[in-house]
């Protein structure tokens, strides 16, 4: 398998609360029914999917000198393929996932890193001259990158997540990508009138995941117009849903690599997605890797 993906953006330190339901906004008390602690960060999840599946994947990625920080490097440095580019950013990034038993959210963001320019991104930018593709995740660094990521003429990819269709963050984003992944939390009913603009602004593939309902592709046809695909999502046994668009977005993007057709593609995607969903963790690798992380130093 020939081809690096390098990929810029989040990783963070996460607890990950699971209740009955997301908290009203009034006084109370709840009850939790399990938390625990662990890896988070689309970044993250996408260079975990990656690696499992044979991927040289290069992370460049905020991570501070403190505990959180220590934990996270500690995973991250385990797994195999994957080569982490820890910049220091002062902090690491650090949530508290509010979470019910049919995937529902709160995120609560405890600390960010901060994301001012360093020497790091020449070293980024000389990394994505010779990649196979470069993930762009939101973030201030990957913004500040789109004009190098443009210039080395390797493609792109991005997910822009729950966009709503408006953000002006996410806009250079979608100006810069051939590849788009998001969902339809935000956009606002069918979302196919939104992807079919972006082809026509140029991007190749364009895909938004449905959940239980699988995912719809928008692809860009060679001499003109547009095609549309639809894969279901594989049936499984629900967790936890964090991490499974990374996944998704992961299997699309390594089936791309290894030439298969956007069909075959998608059908990887919902793969990796399901395998996702039935884990704590934003990949099933994670489960030795927090277990060896937690245990007593040898």
């Amino acid at each position: 398998m020939v081809g690096k993906v390098v990929i810029s953006g989040p990783a963070s330190w996460n607890r990950i609360v699971l209740l009955e339901h997301l908290p009203e906004p009034v006084p109370h008390m709840q009850f939790a029914l399990g938390d625990h602690e662990t890896v988070g960060g689309t970044s993250a999840g996408k260079a975990l999917g990656l690696a499992a599946l044979g991927r040289e994947v290069e992370l460049f990625t905020l991570i501070g000198p403190d505990g959180d920080g220590d934990r996270l490097r500690e995973v991250l440095v385990r797994v195999p393929g994957l080569e982490l580019h820890a910049i220091d950013g002062g902090r690491t990034e650090r949530h508290l996932n509010l979470m019910t038993p049919i995937g529902e959210r709160v995120s609560l963001y405890l600390s960010t890193p901060d994301d001012r320019p360093t020497r790091d991104d020449a070293r980024l930018e000389a990394e994505m001259e010779t990649a196979a593709a470069i993930v762009l995740d939101l973030s201030e660094r990957s913004r500040r990158m789109i004009p190098d990521a443009r210039a080395s003429g390797r493609p792109i990819w991005t997910d822009v997540h729950d966009y709503d269709g408006t953000a002006e963050f996410h806009r250079p984003f979608l100006d810069a990508a051939e590849a788009i992944f998001m969902n339809a939390d935000r956009v606002g009913g069918d979302p196919l009138p939104f992807m079919r603009h972006r082809i026509d602004e140029g991007a190749r593939l364009v895909v938004c995941t449905l959940g239980a309902e699988g995912a719809v592709a928008v692809v860009a046809l060679e001499g003109g117009g547009m095609s549309e695909h639809r894969v279901d999502a594989v049936p499984v046994e629900v967790l936890d849903t964090n991490g499974a668009g990374d996944a998704f977005m992961a299997g699309v993007l390594h089936a791309t690599l290894e030439g298969a057709g956007i069909d075959a593609a998608l059908r990887l995607g919902a793969e990796q997605a399901a395998a996702v969903l039935g884990t704590p963790h934003l990949h099933p690798s994670l489960d030795a890797l927090l277990a060896h992380a937690a245990s007593p130093a040898e």
